[in-house]
């Protein structure tokens, strides 16, 4: 069995239903219920909450680990004992990029612990580093439907966003592939993509014009302290104004893992599209 958390973002949902598509006994968890493909369970757990894994955890052999935000709220060593108690052989933990390319900042040393806690462990592990995702450009949509434009800062610096599909493709590998062990994978998209890019790929897929209009960096904080704690606004918008050359670095782990390239961020926008019309 693999269990699944998180099994109703982004990554989690691709991952669910590429591992039940394969013939995987899989269990989805998430804090609240959730449609899943034919033959999935569905178990309720927070990670916040370890013993709350404990039943989940049973009988399993693999774990995909998902940490919400920084997960300065999750205790790592809790929930290594948790998946060792129950057997757990292999775990493919979900970091981010920015746990090895800004270790010492405070919005990513919860997930650099996690991922030391995780690597001691004498579970089998795969720890994955993606960087920028392109779902996030989900927060365009309101206007764009609305207006056919979107607002956002440093309109022309460009990071090589992922989309979800591809992390949740090589993590899918990672899970029932053991000769992945021991590996950390950074994850990109295939080219670097600006916000003003962004824009035109998706005024593409809708068949119409998209404007771009560009916001101060106060601007942007001030939009994003109204759903991200501060330490996360503060330490995303260094990365997306001023990404150091690892940030803006094309990976060749999605090619080398599933044997193609990753998909581009003018596929997602067409898959996507529907959210924006």
């Amino acid at each position: 069995m693999i269990v699944v958390t998180g099994a109703t973002g982004n990554v989690g949902r691709p991952l669910v239903g590429m591992l039940a598509a394969a013939g995987e006994q899989v269990t989805a968890v998430s804090r609240r219920p959730a449609e899943l493909p034919k033959g999935v369970a569905h178990r309720q757990a927070d990670l916040a909450e370890p013993e709350s894994l404990r039943p989940v955890l049973d009988g399993a052999e693999a774990l995909f680990l998902l940490v919400a935000g920084s997960g300065e709220k999750i205790d790592p060593h809790a929930i290594v004992d948790v998946a060792k108690a129950a057997g757990v052989r292999r775990v493919v933990l979900l970091s981010s990029q920015g746990a090895g390319t800004r270790p010492e900042s405070v919005a990513h040393s919860h997930l650099r612990a996690f991922e030391d806690v995780v690597r001691a462990s004498s579970m089998a592990s795969t720890v994955l580093r993606p960087g920028g995702f392109a779902s996030n450009a989900f927060a365009w949509a309101a206007t764009v439907r609305a207006e056919r434009a979107l607002d956002a800062p440093f309109g022309d610096v460009g990071l090589p966003v992922i989309d979800p599909a591809d992390i949740a493709e090589v993590a899918a590998v990672a899970l029932r592939d053991r000769s992945h062990a021991g590996r950390t994978y950074e994850l990109t998209g295939p080219a670097p993509v600006s916000p003003r890019q962004a824009a035109q790929a998706i005024g593409a897929a809708l068949g119409v014009p998209v404007r771009f209009a560009e916001q101060s960096r106060d601007e942007a904080r001030a939009q994003m302290l109204r759903f991200m704690p501060e330490v996360v606004v503060d330490a995303t918008l260094s990365i997306l104004g001023e990404p150091s050359p690892a940030e803006q670095q094309v990976s060749p782990a999605v090619e080398q893992v599933l044997g193609r390239a990753p998909r581009t961020f003018a596929e997602w926008a067409v898959r996507n599209a529907a959210a924006f019309r």
